[in-house]
């Protein structure tokens, strides 16, 4: 819990210096997903993370910035109410904008609201089909729903995406192995 609310505050320090008008459809993405998949090294791959969710978090307007903004700071501030009506807002503001769906979905995630996690980590990948930070938290849930097999899946997929992804090789591995031994 304490590792996925660091992630969550390293995101929204980025959020807050994030210009708007961008989003996963920005032109910039594909080369920088290139770059990421031919990084040398994880300093390499991290800084082009860094850019890829820099894009990610730029809104489509002031008023998705401004609720964006105001959610996150209401979720690491554990005010998770007054942050779920806030990304609420948001994504009916703003349905195509795949950070949205993201957002609330690590807050159900943080409220133990796995099934609403899942279903929001789902709308993002249909709008963001590499968003690796939404594979890697839809492995946590199925690890923590038990279901290795998902876990595997979810984790590998981010992994190909962005192979520098903090955490997802050791998942992996910790996966494989749990797989392997129930089928002694």
């Amino acid at each position: 819990m304490f590792r996925l609310r660091l992630i969550a505050l390293v995101i929204a320090v980025a959020a807050a210096a994030a210009p708007a008008g961008a989003d996963q459809t920005d032109k910039r993405l594909d080369a920088l997903f290139a770059k990421l998949a031919a990084a040398k090294d994880a300093l390499e791959g991290g800084s082009i993370a860094g850019k890829i969710w820099r894009i990610w978090l730029e809104t489509p307007n002031g008023e998705a910035k401004a609720l964006l903004a105001e959610g996150i700071e209401e979720m690491d501030g554990e005010d998770y109410d007054a942050a779920l009506k806030d990304f609420n807002r948001l994504v009916v503001l703003a349905p195509t904008f795949a950070e949205a769906w993201n957002r609330r979905a690590t807050l159900l995630y943080l409220m133990d609201d796995l099934d609403g996690s899942v279903r929001d980590i789902e709308r993002t990948l249909k709008l963001e089909p590499r968003h690796f930070g939404a594979l890697s938290g839809l492995g946590l849930i199925y690890m923590q729903l038990g279901s290795d097999e998902a876990a595997l899946k979810a984790f590998k997929r981010a992994l190909e995406i962005n192979p520098y992804l903090s955490g997802a090789k050791e998942h992996i591995e910790a996966l494989e192995k749990r797989i392997r031994n129930r089928a002694i």
